[in-house]
Formats: C-alpha cells, structure tokens, sequence
C-alpha cells in the first residue's frame, strides 16, 4: 500500500510498505478515507522527537471497515469508523476508569499507546491506504448513515474535537465562565469552539496568525493577537482586571514570541496571569519528558520555569495530560450527527495523500492559510 513514511526531521515521503494484516483475532482492518495531518505530527516532523525513521504517520483517521478478526462481534464489515487517537484495551484498570489515554496493555510498559507516534508504541499511522486497528471493538466508533457527507466533521472526533473539549474540561468550565485559550492551532481551536458550545460568555483565543485570529472569530471567539501588545493584558482590560474564569493551553513545549525565540514556559505563566484566582487551568498542548534540541537549557531536560508562587498564592488548580478520547467522541459525533457542532470549519485543505509531503512544509511553516490539512488516501 501507499504510506506517508517518516525518513528524519522535515523528510518525509510516500512509498510502497507492506499491507497491514490481521494479527489477533480482536483487530480490525480499515480502508482509510479521511486522514489529518495534527499539529502534534509536527513536533516528530521537526525532529524533536525520538521518532523512528522507516514509521508511518498519521493518528487522525477515519474509513471503512473491510475486515475484521474471527473475535470481533460488534464491528462489521463496511462499517464507517472513526478512530481514536490513542489505542486502549477496554478492559486494563486505566480504561475500565474511562483513561483510555492511559492503556496498560495495548504497549506493555508504557502508559498509553497510539498511531503513528514517537514513544507510544510500535504502531504504524492512518496517513497510508489502510491501517490495523488493535482491539476493534473498543476503540471504532461506528458513524451514523451520513458518515460520508460529514466525513471532514466525523474525522475530528478522532482527536482535536474532544482534545478542545478536553482542555475544556480539565480547566472546569463551567456555563457562564469565561475562558482564554491560549494557542489557535487546531487543537486551539477545537479547545475555542467547545468552550462557546458549553456555555461560555466570553471565550479569548490568543495567537498571532491572521488566518487562525479569524477562524477563532468565526468560532465564536474573541481575537487576541499576542504581536500587538500583552496578552495578558489585553485580557486583563477586557475582564475588569480580574482575568478570565478558567484558561486553557494548547500550544505546548515549543511555544515561541512574536519575535520566533522559544520560551517553553511562556503559555503557562501568562495563563497564571491571564486567568483570576481560584481559576482553573487545562493543559492538552504537549510537554515532554527530554527535549535534547531545545535551545532552552531547562527542556532540554523537560522542565520549565514555572511561576508556582504566583499560581499558588492565586489559589488555580491545574489538569493537564492526553486526552482520553473515547470519553467524548460518542457525543461529539452525535453534536455532529444533528448539526450541532461543525468542526470542519477550520478545514483549509484537502489534498491526495501523493501531495502530504508538501502539505507537511506548508503546515510547518504556519504559511497563511494552512490552518488545518485533511488527507485523501483513495484520492
């Protein structure tokens, strides 16, 4: 089959690897329609990662189910399913408390496990014709009869929807609240458009990128460009000095000034600031254990300078980690299904999975108007 294949940093092309297959009797095969390119695939693009070259790419994925193991009894060939970006088992302690994210058995050893990803186990991604899918039954939503004509909607569910909506969550919005986002990435976005569907009075997206800014807009959001002054203090003025009710991070370990100079702890203390005291703070961007090509010396060794005394004397509580995606995608699909929630709409791009590599330099470089990539393997 067709794969897009990881080579090194900022190399990656697509070439003919070996059709996945059948390998316990709970798994499933899926022809993959719909496939994303995610903003945490960039981290592993550049070269920040301890990704392996020879890996195929993508945890964003949607299709259609053309086997399925003599052990699945629930999924049927046909099927349209959207997968969750991380793999569980269904039945360790983690998962049984609904921490798919956190699966002890699906890569033994590690806590977690998920598609096409540096350290989260020997999967291969969906950015490729077709994918194996472990433990079928638990980890495919089954899409309802108009899975085809909302599939750029459905294929959300599979990661950056219910991340949003996670760091939603973890911050404890609550209806009435008011919530900053820092970072307008997709994630960002996602993360903006929850917070406005659960409730939120006034939702702030704080980026620099015009073309995100606008999405943000038009999600409902309040524009902050972080280039024209504090945003800190921007979202100070517009909530009576105070700061808002709860804030959320979704930039993550690589988050940098308008200048492009690196501050790994940038995002985190101005949410300290930019949210009032007793707020909550939800952190779904991705901060690692070791990051040896950090030009910061203290992420070279995964740590930041966190401003812990002005957090603790404001009395907010933080949550942070991957999201457990089977905790949300159900509804959120069903938000899709009745036209409640349209998360394509920051969809910019949909392209064959022959031009991903291209669309991989376009989406790094944050070019103007390539804000989110959706790729077609069957194209």
């Amino acid at each position: 089959m067709k794969a897009l294949v990881y080579n090194g940093p900022r190399d990656v092309s697509v070439k003919d690897v070996p059709d996945p297959r059948i390998e316990r009797p709970t798994d499933v095969l899926v022809k993959i329609t719909t496939t994303n390119i995610c903003g945490s695939d960039l981290h592993m693009y550049e070269g920040r990662t301890d990704m392996e070259s020879g890996r195929v790419l993508g945890h964003e994925n949607l299709g259609e189910v053309i086997e399925v193991g003599e052990a699945v009894v629930r999924i049927k060939k046909g099927d349209m399913v959207c997968l969750p970006f991380n793999i569980g088992c269904g039945f360790c302690r983690n998962c049984e408390k609904g921490f798919t994210a956190y699966c002890l058995t699906a890569f033994p050893g590690m806590w977690g496990a998920a598609y096409g990803f540096a350290g989260m186990g020997p999967f291969n991604g969906g950015q490729a014709e077709y994918l194996r899918v472990p433990f079928g039954d638990f980890n495919c939503l089954k899409l309802p009869p108009d899975a085809r004509e909302k599939e750029t909607d459905y294929v959300m569910c599979s990661d950056i929807f219910p991340t949003g909506w996670h760091a939603t969550v973890l911050a404890g919005l609550k209806p009435g609240n008011s919530c900053v986002v820092y970072g307008a990435g997709p994630v960002g976005l996602m993360a903006a458009y929850s917070a406005v569907i659960r409730g939120a009075t006034k939702v702030f997206s704080v980026d620099r990128h015009p073309d995100r800014l606008a999405l943000a807009e038009k999600l409902g959001a309040i524009p902050i460009d972080d280039s024209k002054g504090s945003p800190v203090d921007q979202i100070l003025e517009q909530t009576n000095g105070v700061g808002a009710d709860v804030g959320c991070e979704c930039v993550g370990y690589q988050a940098h000034d308008p200048q492009g100079h690196e501050h790994p702890d940038m995002t985190m203390n101005n949410l300290v600031r930019s949210v009032q005291p007793t707020g909550g703070i939800g952190v779904v961007g991705l901060f690692i254990p070791r990051d040896p090509n950090s030009p910061d010396p203290l992420e070279k060794k995964g740590h930041i300078a966190f401003d812990i005394g002005d957090f603790w004397f404001k009395g907010q509580r933080v949550g942070s980690g991957q999201c457990n995606v089977k905790a949300y995608n159900r509804e959120l699909r069903n938000l899709i299904h009745v036209g409640k929630a349209k998360p394509s709409l920051i969809v910019s791009h949909q392209l064959p999975l022959s031009q991903a590599p291209e669309a991989y330099e376009h989406f790094d470089r944050r070019d103007m108007g390539w804000t989110k990539v959706v790729l077609r393997p069957a194209a």
